[in-house]
């Protein structure tokens, strides 16, 4: 409000004033407003920081009946070389050489500058900087939006889970979400993020984020409860591998889910394509049926489609949580990740157990084609290879 209201004066009295009325007025606003006045009253009128500040100079300093005449004062840099904006222009989206040194090089403001220099132009950093603003250009950051090319079935895929979603929900069988949460280095390193701290006092973390500075690395397997809004994470200080994925599952089921679920005898989960749980990867399969037999639960697993693993649950219902919970906090040991990770709450009434796991999970096991053979596996008709039931076996 504020703001609009400079504007709005200044708009209605800048036709009637000259050049020094108008800068003393813009002065004598930017007094009233204190702290930042400069700033604001530049923002809203664009009369620049240097005239305002000669204005409260002015307003301090006896009254003098010079007034700057029509087009007196410094010329523009545009007028004084006209060429400028077309070499900016050409040297940020060049449009002839292929090869031009800048599309290699970050365009940063000492970079173009020199580009210019080249060109015989004569700019400084900041005055390039303005130059770049008033022509629309801004800095950019790279942004994470391409996840790769949809697969033609993918909404008929996210339909069938829905369908099956809603079946389990209405017997009221359990619905998981799975996926490792990226391995975190144990040890005083940065975490990003910030949190509230007493003035002056700092966490004083480890400059360099070395694996040999590190106490091992955590990786937090996560099981989301859709039905219960739970969360089991299982920190393992080994390999993510399909054994420690459905040692997680194991883990959730005999320690949270066969109490809440007592009596049932199915389970649907929904998981990532790729990965320790993922569409192709066989030893996946052979420990769910290992799964399976110990429990007698059939277990019916839902594959998101390519290039949609964010769209996977427990991403955005755990593990976005867990990242706000531990920001800026070091992890210095197991037992802090797991308190970290327990202490998650939500307003929605999210609550998290963690427990830790250091078993030993070797890589590279092979299944072969006659224990795959041997699997009591039920495709589905629609994609077989996302869609699958494994139940126990005689």
């Amino acid at each position: 409000m504020m703001e609009a209201a400079i504007a709005l004066r200044y708009h209605a009295l800048a036709p009637h004033l000259d050049e020094r009325t108008r800068r003393l007025w813009c002065a004598a606003e930017a007094r009233s407003l204190g702290r930042g006045g400069i700033t604001l009253v530049h923002r809203e009128t664009g009369i620049s920081r240097a005239r305002i500040g000669r204005g409260i100079h002015d307003l301090k300093a006896p009254r003098t009946d010079r007034v700057r005449r029509q087009g007196g004062g410094r010329k523009k840099l545009t007028e004084k070389d006209p060429a400028i904006l077309a070499d900016i222009e050409d040297i940020i989206e060049p449009k002839g050489d292929p090869m031009s040194l800048l599309r290699w090089t970050t365009k940063s403001l000492a970079h173009l500058v020199a580009a210019l220099e080249k060109k015989r132009h004569t700019i400084k950093k900041s005055a390039l900087a303005k130059l770049l603003s008033a022509q629309g250009f801004s800095l950019k950051a790279n942004k994470k939006n391409i996840e790769g090319i949809p697969h033609p079935d993918r909404d008929l895929q996210f339909q069938h889970i829905k369908k099956t979603c809603d079946i389990f929900e209405k017997k009221g069988n359990p619905i998981i979400s799975v996926d490792c949460k990226k391995k975190e280095l144990i040890g005083n390193f940065k975490n990003h993020g910030r949190e509230w701290q007493p003035k002056g006092k700092n966490t004083v973390v480890n400059v360099y984020d070395f694996q040999s500075l590190a106490d091992g690395k955590a990786a937090p397997y996560g099981v989301y409860d859709t039905i219960k809004n739970t969360g089991f994470v299982n920190v393992g200080i080994d390999h993510d591998t399909a054994s420690f994925a459905v040692e997680s599952i194991r883990r959730w089921w005999k320690g949270v889910g066969k109490r809440l679920y007592a009596g049932k005898r199915e389970l649907l989960i929904t998981s990532d394509g790729g990965g320790s749980n993922g569409v192709r990867n066989r030893l996946w399969k052979k420990e769910l049926q290992t799964f399976a037999n110990e429990t007698k639960l059939s277990i019916t697993v839902n594959h998101l489609p390519p290039a949609t693993s964010k769209w996977n649950k427990i991403e955005h219902r755990l593990f976005s949580y867990i990242s706000i919970n531990w920001r800026g906090r070091s992890l210095t040991s197991l037992e802090t990740i797991i308190e970290l990770l327990s202490h998650t709450t939500t307003e929605a009434g999210l609550k998290v157990q963690a427990v830790v796991d250091k078993n030993i999970y070797p890589i590279g096991v092979k299944v072969t084609d006659e224990e795959m053979a041997a699997l009591n596996i039920i495709r589905n008709e629609f994609h077989g290879d996302w869609n699958y039931t494994i139940r126990p076996q005689r």
